[in-house]
Order: structure tokens, then sequence, then C-alpha cells
């Protein structure tokens, strides 16, 4: 294994889940979850993701494509899943994938919403400093980086 490889970190390493089951103080009183809710539990996956690839602490930059398929209703079993996507010097571009399960019922999980977060990294001062660069293992996963990639350049010219 050369150096550079040492360095690098795979997809698979920074994936990570978490689940919660909707409860009526996270919702509206019609029974639908507050958008809120379910953000703070995407932005709580996706820095365990960023934080397993980089190792340190991390802060939320930004969030990019939020978008809500279903609605999500009380009792229902929310699975957040997370894996780092892009990397640049100091950032990460995590994708997090929320699926909703009736756990009553025998209807399969669904997603009900996807996001991308966007994640720095911080050394002991509190200062941005450099990730692991991502080894890319299989085509998607190439195909994803190319175009998080584009996105991220596309959001540094703003």
């Amino acid at each position: 294994m050369t150096e550079r490889e040492h360095t690098m970190k795979s997809i698979a390493e920074s994936r990570s889940t978490l689940s919660e089951v909707m409860l009526p103080n996270q919702a509206n009183p019609a029974g639908a979850v507050h958008g809120g809710e379910i953000m703070k539990l995407m932005d709580t996956c996706g820095s365990v993701a960023a934080m397993r690839h980089a190792k340190m602490n991390v802060v939320t930059a930004r969030v990019d494509e939020l978008v809500f398929f279903h609605p999500i209703k009380v009792g229902q079993l929310v699975i957040c899943q997370s894996e780092v996507a892009f990397v640049g010097n100091t950032s990460m571009e995590v994708k997090v994938t929320v699926r909703v399960e009736d756990m009553v019922s025998n209807i399969p999980a669904k997603v009900a919403l996807t996001a991308f977060f966007t994640f720095v990294a911080l050394d002991k001062e509190g200062k941005p400093c450099k990730v692991p660069e991502l080894l890319l293992e299989t085509e998607e996963e190439k195909e994803v980086f190319a175009h998080r990639e584009q996105k991220y350049l596309e959001n540094k010219r703003r």
C-alpha cells in the first residue's frame, strides 16, 4: 500500500445510520413531523459520517438540495443513512438519505427525503484543516463524486 493510499479512506468507512421513532412533540397538530426535526436528525447523522472520515470535529457549513418526497408521521420510524460522497481540502460533502418505515404495517420502508450536507473539519484550535482523500471503489461512487465535485466548484464561484 502506498503512502497516498494509506491516507485515503473509503466511503464505506464513513457510513452511519441513526434511527428514531417520531413522537407527538415532534409534530404539528395534524400529526406531520416538523421538517426541522428531520433536518436535525440528518445533521447529526451526517456529522457522524464526516467525523468518521476526518477523525476530528466538524461543523456544518451548508445544506444543499433538501427535497422532501413524502410526509413523515407520528409513530413512524425514521432511518437516516449517511456517507461521505466528496471531499475537498478541508470540507466533505455527505449524502444523507432518510427512509421512513411504518412498523405496524407490512409496507416496506420508503425514501422520504435526501440532502447533501457540507461539513468542515476543525483542528484542536477550531481552525479548518485538511481531510483524508476519498478512495472511490465503484463506478457509482466515481459518478457521485464527479457530480458533487461539479456542484462544489459551482458553489465556490458564488
